[in-house]
């Protein structure tokens, strides 16, 4: 596959599974590649060494070149992919751009609590054996 991104979710996240599912009904191309982090095999060593906590903890998106691009970025890269980079225009601009990625940081830190799940440490703490 030509993959511009491989693009690593939770997907015991319901509102990740919701944004994963959108993308990739509207990636006709086919330029990313979805990689569950939940799933037993998830193996980091083949994701540029991103620990299940990692990734946990904020998003992640290895480009083709191994490149690796977190949290914000992650979804501006793959919204324009799929020809809707007009959704996170607003991210882009020099005044607000601050303003974006501290909500992000906040809704990547708190996800787990917001969506009713167990906080990132137990989680991850309890999954982590599973890759070891």
């Amino acid at each position: 596959m030509n993959f511009k991104i491989t693009f690593l979710f939770d997907g015991k996240c319901p509102l990740c599974l919701r944004e994963v599912n959108f993308l990739k009904n509207k990636d006709k191309l086919k330029f990313i590649k979805f990689v569950d982090i939940s799933s037993p095999k998830y193996i980091p060593k083949d994701f540029e060494n991103i620990t299940y906590e990692e990734a946990m903890l904020n998003l992640h998106g290895i480009l083709s070149n191994g490149d690796v691009l977190k949290g914000l970025d992650v979804l501006v890269f793959s919204y324009d992919l799929i020809g809707m980079g007009w959704v996170y225009a607003p991210t882009k601009i020099t005044y607000f751009r601050p303003i974006f990625r501290i909500l992000y940081k906040f809704w990547a830190r708190n996800r787990l609590k917001l969506t009713g799940r167990e906080n990132n440490l137990k989680l991850c703490n309890s999954n982590l054996s599973e890759f070891k």
